[in-house]
């Protein structure tokens, strides 16, 4: 495993919108390991592939709960409900901080490492974060959803 420079706000390859994995082999679960220790080392909760320059829809996401690790490929969110808002951060926008209005309880279908189908329902940070992550295979950043920026301490 090795970690990964992260690509910061601003740089196109953020923006872009990621192809599906269609092969699932050493390539791809050295990616997968490769997120996980970046997204750990950095103290994140999830990692998306386009923010290490990687335009596949693959996902990792550790909220340190029962789940523990949660890899993604190729995610789909079948179900919101209720509401939340709360502060988020992104991996790529380093020291950045806003509030964004998200659902409290999401259901995401996608493929584990190996190709098989899985399921997970997350609520709270778990359901943030697979929204936040998501987003990021669309192109679509947290900054793009604040609806109040928090200042930074000095």
């Amino acid at each position: 495993m090795a970690k990964r420079e992260i690509v910061r706000f601003g740089e196109e390859t953020l923006r872009r919108k990621c192809r599906e994995v269609t092969e699932f082999d050493e390539k791809l679960w050295i990616l997968l390991d490769d997120m996980y220790e970046t997204m750990i080392e950095s103290n994140g909760v999830g990692l998306a592939a386009p923010q290490v320059g990687i335009l596949r829809r693959v996902v990792v996401i550790d909220v340190d709960d029962d789940n523990g690790k949660i890899e993604l490929i190729n995610p789909v969110i079948t179900r919101m409900t209720g509401k939340q808002t709360d502060s988020e951060g992104c991996l790529s926008y380093p020291g950045k901080y806003g509030y964004v209005k998200r659902p409290n309880k999401v259901k995401v279908k996608a493929l584990n490492r190996y190709g098989k189908p899985v399921e997970y329902t997350g609520t709270g940070l778990l359901a943030r974060a697979f929204c936040h992550e998501i987003d990021h295979l669309n192109g679509i950043l947290f900054s793009d959803k604040v609806i109040e920026w928090i200042e930074e301490e000095n």
